[in-house]
């Protein structure tokens, strides 16, 4: 009896450990794969030129809205966007968009994978507002965006907008907020592969009061950079640089304001201890005395809010928003010449710039509070290989039709998802 009982102990161990094998070869044997998704640029809309700069002519390409779901090459390491936004394989190195109308104003973005949330400070809805608010469906089902609107007089606002899969939808600013100067605008997305972009243009009658690409801000936080805004020079007629600032919470926000220059940091006489009112846009006229043409800004603030700056360039205006910390990544350059602008407290960026030749320089940037670094012309990409704790940076661009602010962020990040792999035993059980 002892001996039947020792035997089957025996078996039953055996036959675990056996099954034990099995179950953590299969898991062994899992696979996976690192890939960058795809990112989406913006669709120019009428009577709006733009370019795109890509890391590499052969870069894949498709045209959202086209039958086809081929992917093609670009051919070109800058080449125009003609009406319809375009999914970009782009490989980890982040594509650029340029926009402009001739002889009116210039603006700049990033292609980015899609979002589930976006922040927009910027734009106007009112008598002069020509913007848009771009949503692009690069998926193969339909998506559903809650667009949420915030303006200086009137109760926040919410709005559903659906896009068709493989589409895009370009609805008019003044259709959000009607008569409202001022806004900030959330998209969120309830489904699909959903990116937002905003146009803010205007125009008095026949007169262009001049345009930007209002970059994403990031998600509401207690304390924000904004590393890159134009100093603004007396010009006539034109309105006064301003910060603008949601708290977007069930609270009042407290909130200081820090300017980051050549000269040190600073508070502003006036800009300790704002009080925000809750859920309702706020702007503040706003001029620095320092003796730079550029400066940055960090915000601190009892409550979560975001926060941008207007600036007048010229016949333009820009948009300075808020970004993440900076990290590694590599971005397209070719046809751009931006001056990079970095803030922080203690500033070290090790970058490699790739000519169009192929030649490659490595530069370092070290600094306190704020440091500048103008890319050469003939640059290709521009790769950030080790980048300082805390550390923001944005680029400004300038062309014969405006200026615009490109924020230093990667369009996409490397992912990893599991490979299938074929098991007999579902068939034959």
């Amino acid at each position: 009896m002892k001996l039947k009982r020792f035997l089957t102990i025996a078996i039953t161990l055996g036959l675990l450990i056996g099954v034990s094998n099995v179950l953590n070869g299969s898991t062994a044997r899992q696979q996976f794969s690192m890939s960058y998704p795809s990112v989406v640029c913006p669709s120019t809309i009428k009577s709006l030129a733009s370019q795109v700069s890509v890391g590499s002519p052969n870069t894949k390409i498709r045209r959202i809205g086209s039958t086809s779901a081929k992917f093609v090459k670009s051919r070109a390491l800058r080449f125009p966007v003609l009406t319809d936004p375009i999914l970009v394989d782009a490989q980890g190195i982040t594509p650029i968009v340029w926009q402009s109308r001739p002889g009116s104003w210039a603006g700049g973005t990033i292609c980015s994978d899609p979002v589930i949330s976006q922040w927009f400070v910027g734009g106007s809805a009112d008598i002069t507002a020509r913007g848009k608010l771009i949503l692009v469906n690069s998926g193969l089902s339909e998506s559903v965006a809650d667009v949420y609107i915030w303006s200086a007089t009137s109760p926040a606002s919410t709005k559903a907008i659906t896009v068709k899969a493989n589409s895009v939808e370009a609805v008019g600013l003044d259709s959000l907020a009607p008569g409202e100067s001022s806004i900030v605008i959330r998209v969120a997305s309830r489904s699909g592969r959903l990116n937002s972009f905003m146009v803010d243009e205007r125009g008095k009658g026949l007169r262009a009061l001049g345009g930007d690409l209002v970059n994403p801000s990031v998600s509401p936080a207690k304390q924000i950079y904004i590393p890159a805004i134009p100093m603004q020079q007396k010009i006539k007629n034109a309105p006064a640089q301003q910060l603008r600032v949601l708290a977007p919470g069930d609270a009042d926000a407290n909130v200081s304001v820090e300017i980051m220059s050549g000269d040190g940091r600073f508070i502003p006489v006036g800009f300790n201890e704002i009080l925000i009112k809750k859920g309702q846009v706020m702007n503040f006229p706003l001029s620095p005395k320092v003796s730079s043409s550029v400066y940055g800004m960090r915000i601190t603030s009892d409550e979560p809010i975001v926060a941008g700056v207007f600036a007048n360039v010229g016949k333009d205006f820009v948009w300075s928003t808020s970004v993440p910390p900076l990290s590694p990544f590599t971005i397209a350059m070719t046809g751009m010449s931006p001056l990079l602008v970095f803030i922080g407290e203690s500033i070290r960026v090790d970058l490699e710039i790739t000519l169009t030749s192929g030649k490659k320089i490595r530069k370092n940037i070290e600094g306190s509070d704020i440091a500048f670094l103008r890319v050469p012309a003939n640059s290709r990409n521009l790769t950030f290989l080790s980048v300082s704790a805390d550390t923001y940076g944005s680029a400004l661009q300038s062309s014969v039709n405006g200026f615009g602010s490109i924020p230093l962020i990667a369009g996409s990040v490397l992912t990893k998802s599991a490979v299938p792999t074929a098991n007999i035993r579902v068939l034959n059980p």
